[in-house]
């Protein structure tokens, strides 16, 4: 596994650049590794404190943000930093392992399992944003894994089914799925499935025994994703050919540690992705240097004449 060396800069207040700055991946020809993407800061732009409900995931609108815990979900303002209405699950359930989510035509659609439970299940809970009422359902049932997040992007829905190497907690003492086994997947308006992709296993490697936490698509049209515990995300794309999707690079989210992330596709001035810290009860809003993103590679790949045939 690569190892980088990071360096704190301390936050100096809302609006302000700061970052931690990845230095860059050690391994490299001298031990004949594929040289990973290359690495990218991102700036915080505002900190919302004291969110208590920010401990899974996030999603956003143009007028409020909506900090997701396991079984709770609050609407917040924008503009004020305050908390207006929260949606609070029975502690028996039936919702009990909410993760990221997505607004789209005053619905927020949030992924959710019941992890860390065996076997895995998944279901798309959706909510008013109006009322932060529950109002419809979409069950996997026992599938591809326990899903994380949820977005929509260029009319199809999309969707990570995570597996992790953490150990189940029974008396079999198994891998909750193993993380290798995690896939992105896109799915078509009634949420069935169209096509799947894995996950780098060099990104992979990085979640340890966890998984893929957070995922939005940006406004670069390449695919964010988060772990578990590290504060950055991953820039992916899909494949010209096969199933592993590219890695374009890698952006540091200083202060946050992985878990959902959303981007803010509501047109009211630059997009900017939001994630959260679950240790400091914060959502942080950052501003992300797109425009530094590698272009998915070149086809590797010919058509050739007789006079060039191989064999």
């Amino acid at each position: 596994m690569t190892h980088h060396r990071r360096s704190a800069v301390a936050v100096t207040g809302a609006g302000l650049a700061t970052a931690v700055v990845l230095t860059g991946a050690t391994a490299s020809a001298d031990t004949g590794a594929t040289p990973e993407p290359a690495e990218h800061t991102a700036t915080v732009e505002r900190v919302y404190d004291d969110v208590w409900d920010a401990d899974q995931g996030i999603a956003v609108d143009g007028e409020h943000i909506y900090a997701v815990d396991n079984s709770e979900i609050t609407r917040i303002d924008r503009a004020t930093g305050e908390p207006e209405l929260q949606f609070v699950g029975d502690e028996d359930g039936p919702v009990e392992h909410l993760d990221s989510g997505v607004v789209v035509d005053s619905r927020l659609y949030a992924a959710h399992s019941n992890y860390p439970e065996w076997p895995m299940e998944s279901s798309i809970e959706v909510f008013d944003t109006e009322t932060m009422e529950h109002v419809d359902t979409h069950s996997f049932g026992i599938h591809r894994g326990s899903l994380t997040w949820i977005d929509r992007n260029d009319g199809f829905w999309w969707a990570t089914f995570a597996n992790y190497d953490r150990r189940r907690d029974d008396a079999r003492n198994e891998p909750y799925g193993e993380t290798y086994n995690t896939q992105v997947v896109q799915l078509d308006d009634e949420f069935r499935e169209l096509q799947s992709w894995t996950i780098p296993k060099e990104i992979l490697d990085r979640f340890e025994d966890m998984s893929n936490s957070g995922g939005s698509w940006g406004p670069d049209g390449n695919l964010y994703i988060t772990g578990h515990d590290l504060p950055e995300a991953y820039v992916l794309a899909l494949p010209e050919a096969g199933s592993e999707l590219s890695w374009l690079g890698t952006v540091a989210l200083e202060g946050i540690e992985g878990q959902g992330i959303a981007w803010d596709r509501s047109e009211t001035g630059e997009p900017t992705m939001f994630g959260i810290s679950r240790d400091n009860d914060e959502v942080r809003e950052y501003s992300v240097p797109v425009e530094q993103i590698a272009a998915p590679p070149e086809p590797r790949w010919d058509v050739v004449g007789p006079e060039d045939f191989v064999r």
